[in-house]
């Protein structure tokens, strides 16, 4: 049997505009990519959802609703795979101000930019988003993304 040896959580969030909210990594002697908002799971953590919600709170100071997992990419790595959970979610607050964690506070780590991004192929064909496999399902999948994470509004406006 193959051993999950890492998990992690991350999100493509839309914000109230109908815009993707992504990281822009600026690293030491390398190109810049953006990657969706999200990180490993921990012990603490009570689900892979949890773990979610903790680090959105991290990386953006933010809260989101809305949360479906709509992706799972599988990696292998030393000594098993490792397990991706992709979910979608409406971003309902951000105050940067409240960022916390060690991409923050440890030297060369680079620089963690939050970008809004147009919820378009086109303006997702212009990045560099990692992992290749997310770049690929958002782009092949933004009008159904945008119509789930938007179904609530939708049914709160019916007669």
């Amino acid at each position: 049997m193959t051993e999950i040896v890492k998990q992690s959580a991350r999100a493509l969030l839309f914000d109230s505009e109908q815009r993707l909210v992504l990281i822009r990594r600026t690293k030491p002697e390398q190109e810049p990519y953006w990657v969706a908002v999200g990180g490993g799971v921990e012990v603490k953590d009570t689900s892979v959802e949890a773990a979610l919600h903790r680090e959105v709170l991290e990386e953006l100071g933010g809260r989101i609703d809305r949360v479906r997992q709509v992706l799972v990419i599988t990696d292998d790595l030393p000594g098993g795979i490792g397990i991706q959970h992709v979910f979608i979610a409406r971003l309902t607050s951000m105050d940067l101000t409240h960022r916390t964690g060690a991409e923050f506070t440890e030297s060369g780590r680079g620089t963690y930019e939050v970008a809004r991004v147009p919820a378009t192929r086109d303006a997702l064909a212009g990045l560099h988003l990692l992992p290749p496999r997310l770049a690929e399902f958002a782009q092949a999948n933004l009008p159904g993304l945008l119509a789930l994470v938007n179904e609530e509004d939708e049914a709160d406006e019916a007669p």
